[in-house]
């Protein structure tokens, strides 16, 4: 029996690593993380848990096409803030999308996740046109759809992980309380929270065990993996409760980078997925089981902040 392999772009990082470790829990498929540098500890710790790692550059369709050899499937993620590509102007991101569906598609991939986002500029008419990192991969998700290669798009919320790698939860100077900071958020807009490492991978596995015999549920479609929908307010609240100690919304003026001021008011007026049920049901159908953002913090939140 051939290898089942699944080549996982941004393994090193937040999203990826969620899906190699599921992949690799599971056992159905050889996760091959792709990684610019094969020799990082974050790369070296994966191939210790049983995954292969392949050297490969977004900017280099070559690379990519070699490191793809062999694969049934990908997941694709591109960062916008990654130093190499942001310094590449503001379309950088969609380039690089754009690079690894045409490799995909040259070695006859069988099935594409795309990780995206919503179109902050054609949803809100204009008036939010410098989220860029949301509209790179939107107008690559446009051009999968065109390229004919069978795909699904994977649209994620803001990441609960957040609270600690970008900063949003912040101690007082006594560590006696807790402010949950988020630039120009409106205290009751929903917020999509998805909890990346306990939910996304498990979402890229039910697609990839199901996509040949369900191909008519599956391609070409648009799932969200999302674990809950709340207010800021609301996850506060949860914080609180599992921390043990008073947690405080604060709706900021700026974090001090624009087009990341411009993310969040985008999602406080117009929400990420207002008409989209939350967990998607046709993925708990699928077999994910979703975790409640009161499971994050007592798994994940509560060691890190008590």
């Amino acid at each position: 029996m051939s290898l089942r392999i699944v080549a996982v772009f941004g393994a090193t990082g937040t999203q990826g690593s969620s899906v190699v470790k599921a992949l690799l829990a599971d056992g159905t498929f050889i996760p091959r993380a792709i990684t610019r540098n094969p020799e990082s500890d974050k790369a070296q710790k994966l191939k210790a848990l049983g995954a292969q790692v392949a050297q490969a550059d977004l900017w280099d369709v070559d690379s990519l096409k070699t490191a793809m050899s062999g694969c049934e499937a990908v997941y694709g993620v591109t960062d916008y803030y990654d130093p190499k590509n942001f310094g590449q102007g503001n379309t950088s991101e969609m380039m690089l999308g754009k690079n690894l569906v045409d490799a995909a598609k040259e070695l006859g991939v069988k099935f594409f996740i795309w990780s995206s986002l919503p179109h902050a500029t054609r949803i809100s008419n204009g008036k939010y046109s410098k989220v860029y990192h949301f509209d790179n991969k939107a107008n690559v998700e446009d051009y999968l759809k065109d390229a004919g290669l069978p795909h699904t798009i994977l649209h994620t919320g803001w990441f609960a992980e957040n609270i600690w790698n970008y900063g949003n939860l912040v101690a007082s100077s006594d560590s006696s309380s807790f402010e949950l900071t988020v630039p120009r958020y409106d205290p009751g807009s929903p917020q999509y929270i998805t909890w990346v490492e306990r939910d996304l991978g498990q979402c890229v596995l039910v697609l990839l065990k199901h996509y040949e015999e369900r191909k008519e549920d599956i391609w070409d479609q648009t799932f969200y993996a999302v674990s809950a929908k709340m207010d800021y307010t609301k996850f506060a609240e949860v914080l609180q409760d599992g921390i043990g100690k008073p947690v405080k919304f604060v709706s900021s003026a700026t974090c001090g980078l624009q087009e990341l001021d411009d993310m969040y008011a985008f999602q406080s007026e117009f929400g990420l997925y207002p008409h989209t049920a939350i967990p998607d049901p046709r993925l708990v159908n699928l077999g994910v089981d979703f975790h409640t953002m009161e499971e994050f913090v007592e798994v994940d939140a509560k060691v890190r902040y008590q």
